[in-house]
């Protein structure tokens, strides 16, 4: 086998799948980023500089677990690690806006975020996003990252089948991010009612578990993944889309509530960890999800690199130096990581050298 062809076979074991991370895939992601806080950096207004620039720093590894997608097709990494880092970095980026804000107002924050649905829908005219927000200075950083998002869509072959399962996932997104940013004491009255329209979509999981799956980008990355083959259909988009919405999606969101508990208490952040009677119950919850998400990805092709996702996104999470610093959070990890598969424990090393070497 040639290395075209080797290049092009989805990686199915954990060594494999790091070797492509390390040796494309971070390096290919910090130059994206890099671009992107050069352009950050030239933004007028003061306030919109300083929540783009923090949102890079802060949250690169969004944009590194992204781009894990692009290990699976590495002839197509040139179009999918610039999409996702794109993607990821309006997603970070406005949710620093929303967390942060100077506003309250549930029509600003749909207006901002009507960016996320642009950029995956090409050929529409692009909104003003600042229209109702007193900050609108930002020398066009959120419209060039649109725009990127366009330009690689339009090198995706298969994009015509994922594009209503795109906009579907970016629209929950949307939701999410209205409801969970406006008055605190409006808040969970918003996001009830939201859930009661919804949960025929997810009957098994709680309102607050919908709601974390409402907030993960994984299935749209997953979808821009398929988008490069020329030959997906309507019926396999539609499969990879409900292989990933709700359960892997919850998953992904719920492990990074967990770790962010005492952030969120400090700021004021609401956190969906916060809804569960007690601690076993969350774990429980938790290790319920675990389970319907590795169930769910056996129905699509390369069930060995969605696995690893699963693993990978519990060994990133319940690595992080956030874990030891709370004792409720340390054992609970503890708890899920009991009797880890191998290939949980070797993305667990890995991640946490990816951290302690970020910026070398």
């Amino acid at each position: 086998m040639n290395d075209q062809e080797l290049s092009r076979k989805v990686p199915r074991s954990p060594v494999g799948l790091m070797t492509r991370v390390y040796k494309f895939i971070l390096p290919e992601v910090a130059a994206e980023l890099d671009q992107w806080r050069r352009d950050a950096e030239q933004i007028p207004d003061e306030e919109l500089r300083k929540q783009a620039l923090a949102s890079i720093e802060t949250k690169q590894f969004h944009c590194q677990g992204g781009a894990v997608y692009a290990a699976a097709s590495l002839p197509d990494k040139h179009i999918l690690i610039p999409l996702i880092v794109a993607y990821q970095t309006i997603s970070d980026y406005l949710d620093n806006l929303c967390d942060r804000s100077t506003s309250l107002d549930p029509v600003d924050f749909r207006q901002l975020h009507q960016s996320m649905l642009d950029a995956v829908t090409p050929g529409t005219k692009p909104a003003d996003y600042y229209a109702y927000r007193s900050e609108k200075e930002d020398g066009g950083y959120l419209g060039r990252l649109v725009q990127t998002c366009r330009d690689c869509i339009s090198q995706l072959s298969g994009y015509e089948a994922a594009k209503p399962y795109i906009r579907d996932l970016a629209e929950l997104y949307i939701d999410l991010q209205v409801y969970k940013h406006i008055h605190p004491e409006k808040r969970e009255a918003a996001l009830l009612e939201w859930w009661s329209q919804q949960a025929h979509r997810t009957p098994h999981l709680r309102w607050n578990e919908f709601a974390a799956a409402t907030g993960s980008t994984l299935g749209v990355f997953m979808l821009f993944l398929a988008a490069t083959d020329p030959f997906l259909d309507e019926q396999d988009a539609s499969s990879i889309h409900a292989s990933y919405f709700p359960n892997v999606c919850s998953l992904h969101i719920m492990l990074d509530y967990l770790i962010d508990q005492d952030e969120d208490r400090l700021g004021g952040d609401l956190n969906f960890c916060n809804y569960y009677e007690d601690a076993d119950t969350m774990l429980n919850r938790i290790a319920s999800i675990v389970e319907w998400a590795r169930k769910d990805v056996t129905a699509i092709p390369s069930t060995p690199f969605h696995r690893m996702i699963i693993e990978g996104l519990l060994a990133l999470y319940l690595s992080d130096p956030k874990v030891s610093e709370q004792q409720l959070v340390r054992s609970v990890s503890k708890r899920l990581m009991k009797r880890s598969p191998m290939t949980r424990l070797f993305f667990f090393v890995n991640s946490r050298w990816i951290r302690k070497h970020k910026n070398e």
